[in-house]
């Protein structure tokens, strides 16, 4: 466990930060905020606002409700599904954690350089068709990829492994979750209010979070190359 809290401290502390106390507890040694914080980039609600907005445009807000809350309950059966089975994965292969993060890492790094490039292409002529007000969309695109992100899997599969055995911060994973699909939730009901009143504030927003995501997914796999004692990296 020693060497799993040490990648985890690396991955989730700044370049200030003290690595953590090999005797101490999943909870002590990865704050609740900086789990919420990288959870939040990867699983949170900026990068719904626009697809749900795309999708839901002409509909009725009870239609949006139920459409977002479909999304949502699909999306949290997911994530206990991926953490449960991706841990299991782990146990029965013997995956070591810094080759999931660092999977998890380049998979984040590639999709948020092609979201942050695409902000800079011009739009093509034909745009594309946007699909039909369906219920079905709950579960794709909406809950998966766009809520549920495969890097975001990773990363509850990494704390669902880190925390075996501590009941305390496995509770405080779930809540954290629990607490960002809700966020998510709300913002989906009032996505067509926000985007109306602060698109372009998004928009810049959006650019400044995709540098944010780009410059994270180089760090996760950079630490978790440093975790298999290829070379020593000095932050």
């Amino acid at each position: 466990m020693t060497w799993r809290l040490l990648l985890l401290g690396l991955l989730l502390a700044g370049p200030a930060s003290a690595a953590p106390d090999a005797g101490a507890s999943f909870t002590h040694a990865v704050p609740a905020q900086r789990i919420f914080a990288l959870l939040f980039l990867m699983i949170g609600p900026l990068k719904i606002l626009g697809p749900f907005v795309a999708m839901t445009r002409g509909t009725e807000p009870a239609f949006r409700r139920q459409l977002a809350t479909r999304a949502i309950l699909f999306s949290a059966a997911a994530l206990v599904l991926a953490g449960s089975i991706g841990h299991q994965m782990l146990r029965n292969f013997n995956i070591p954690i810094p080759i999931l993060a660092l999977t998890g890492g380049l998979v984040l790094f590639l999709v948020a350089l092609q979201t942050l490039l695409e902000q800079f292409k011009r739009p093509d002529g034909a745009r594309a068709e946007a699909p039909r007000p369906d219920l079905a969309l709950a579960i794709n695109p909406l809950a998966f990829p766009t809520i549920v992100t495969p890097y975001g899997i990773a990363a509850v599969i990494i704390f669902v492994s880190l925390a075996e055995g501590d009941h305390a911060a496995q509770l405080v994973i779930a809540g954290l979750v629990g607490l960002i699909l809700l966020l998510n939730w709300l913002a989906m009901l009032a996505a067509h209010t926000i985007l109306k009143h602060a698109g372009t504030a998004l928009q810049i927003f959006a650019i400044v979070l995709g540098v944010t995501q780009v410059a994270l997914g180089l760090l996760i796999m950079l630490q978790a190359l440093s975790a298999t004692g290829l070379f020593t990296l000095n932050l």
